[in-house]
């Protein structure tokens, strides 16, 4: 395989493919009205364009287009097509008529299956894991829907302060594509590449940019988390363990803080009587975000935290300890960044007022906001793309 072909070009086309496309949206967006209007529990102050993800599919599509000329044999599934836009549909539906949340799990779980009946995907080997290899068809099948939309959910509901969303699906893609690299998936490892190369410029935007500022709204995160879902079903499918140790607690540590963070917020408001899907303030973002961090300091603070756990992941492998193990020390590391770290601070905050205002007082001295350098980043694009 060439590494030029099959992860510098791909990166590449969908990397200008979306700068290209972007201030068309931008402006497609705001004719229209398709923003993310300011409320009580949005973060943003003013209309925000939440074209985004429209951008990303087509930088990602476009992508994939090209790189069947240099792979003639390439061919990417359909199924997979077919499903990132019935999600891209349904998002940015839902980001222009406020769909109901039945309909948009039904959605979900239809994508899914496109994957599993015409695609032959599934969850369906633990790989060894107390003793579980081959799992029978349906039990599979119920997994894989049950795991995919939980991927789903949780990097959409992750999607609250600037570069977060569209942030890890950058640190998710970039890993797993590596892995699809070494197990010898071109079609999959193509897909991630473009994955990457189609969000970098849409964060540079989102995170730098002023006239030229955008969300990926719904139909963005959606095609993100389904994207991030079907790369760990495939990896854990494959088996394969070229990237040393276990599929399953390597793709869990990629995915760990939104996966910990989401079952973290939906458990508390189950135990408050309310619906898991009510909106809220609890999420972790919203606790950096309240400590003075910037959304892009806490973008960057979440994941690192996540590469934490990545790290403690391979560690086990470095020591060459068991599956189970790698799964419970995954498991505990993810749960001590999202849980533990979450309840301190905010247990700080309820008991011990004067303390939690010194960690304010401290993150406002040392935190790092946009300078002119980065407000000249900014402008920059706005001239660019007036």
């Amino acid at each position: 395989m060439n590494f030029l072909h099959i992860a510098l070009l791909p990166i590449l086309v969908a990397a200008v493919t979306v700068f290209m496309i972007h201030p068309t949206l931008v402006k497609v967006a705001l004719l229209k009205q398709i923003v993310d209007n300011p409320n009580a529990r949005k973060l943003n102050k003013t209309p925000i364009p939440v074209l985004g993800g429209v951008g990303v599919f087509f930088g990602i599509m476009f992508s994939m287009a090209v790189a069947g000329y240099y792979f003639s044999d390439l061919d990417t599934p359909v199924n997979v097509i077919l499903a990132m836009l019935l999600l891209l549909y349904t998002g940015v539906g839902d980001d222009i008529l406020d769909l109901s949340p039945m309909l948009r799990f039904a959605m979900q779980i239809f994508a899914v299956c496109l994957i599993m009946f015409l695609g032959g995907v599934y969850i369906d080997n633990f790989h060894g894991i107390w003793g579980i290899y081959d799992l029978p068809k349906i039990v599979a099948g119920g997994l894989t829907v049950f795991s995919c939309v939980g991927i789903i959910n949780a990097l959409n509901l992750i999607d609250g302060v600037d570069g977060l969303c569209s942030g890890y699906g950058i640190f998710a893609s970039l890993l797993f594509a590596f892995c699809f690299v070494r197990i010898g998936d071109v079609e999959y490892s193509l897909l991630a590449f473009s994955m990457f190369g189609a969000l970098v410029p849409f964060v540079i935007h989102n995170v730098f940019g002023h006239k030229t500022k955008m969300f990926l709204g719904d139909g963005g995160s959606l095609v993100i988390g389904f994207l991030c879902a079907l790369f760990v079903t495939r990896i854990i499918q494959t088996g394969s363990d070229v990237v040393t140790g276990s599929t399953v607690s390597f793709t869990l540590a990629v995915l760990s803080i939104p996966v910990f963070d989401t079952v973290r917020v939906m458990l508390a408001r189950i135990a408050q009587r309310r619906s898991p899907f009510s909106p809220d303030k609890t999420h972790l973002h919203h606790m950096f975000i309240s400590l003075g961090f910037s959304h892009v300091i806490t973008t960057i603070n979440i994941l690192i935290l996540n590469g934490l756990v990545v790290v403690a992941w391979h560690m086990c492998n470095v020591l060459n300890t068991t599956v189970e193990t790698q799964l419970y020390v995954t498991a505990a590391a993810a749960f001590i960044v999202t849980w533990g770290l979450y309840y301190t601070v905010d247990i700080i905050r309820l008991k011990n007022a004067a303390l939690y205002e010194s960690m304010q007082a401290l993150v406002g001295k040392y935190s790092i906001h946009r300078n002119a350098f980065v407000k000249k980043i900014g402008h920059a694009l706005d001239k660019y793309n007036g």
